[in-house]
């Protein structure tokens, strides 16, 4: 049973910089797919950024690149959304999902590919 854990939610001024963190659980291979969607009230789930676990490689959507930045810690287990710049439309409920034991040579791979494991989320808001 694979299980994701988001923190680092909060409140934040345009301009201003948040740290999301998911630490992910019962994982059985290091070869993951792992990322951040949002969804604000009224609109569709979006998604912002993935990053496979097993070389490190990143995708980001349009709208938070060069602002936003995937990462993960030395066991691939934890990943972490760092969001610079911040917009008052980047407001919204982030979730950290998953795709365990996948192959992926690059950051569009895990783009594309369905996640099957969601976080709870955690809320951010930007005031303007």
């Amino acid at each position: 049973l694979v299980q994701l854990a988001e923190t680092g939610g909060g409140s934040e001024q345009t301009g201003g910089s948040l740290r999301l963190s998911c630490v992910a659980s019962g994982y059985t291979g290091r070869r993951n797919c792992m990322g951040w969607y949002r969804q604000a009230p009224g609109k569709e789930r979006e998604r912002v950024a993935v990053i496979y676990t097993g070389n490190g490689n990143s995708e980001y959507s349009a709208a938070v690149k060069g602002r936003f930045t995937i990462s993960q810690d030395n066991t691939g287990n934890t990943i972490y959304l760092q969001m610079n710049s911040l917009k008052p439309e980047d407001s919204g409920a982030y979730s950290c999902g998953a795709e365990p034991e996948t192959f992926c040579a690059n950051g569009y791979c895990c783009w594309i590919k369905n996640f099957s494991v969601w976080g709870q989320g955690t809320q951010v808001t930007v005031s303007p």
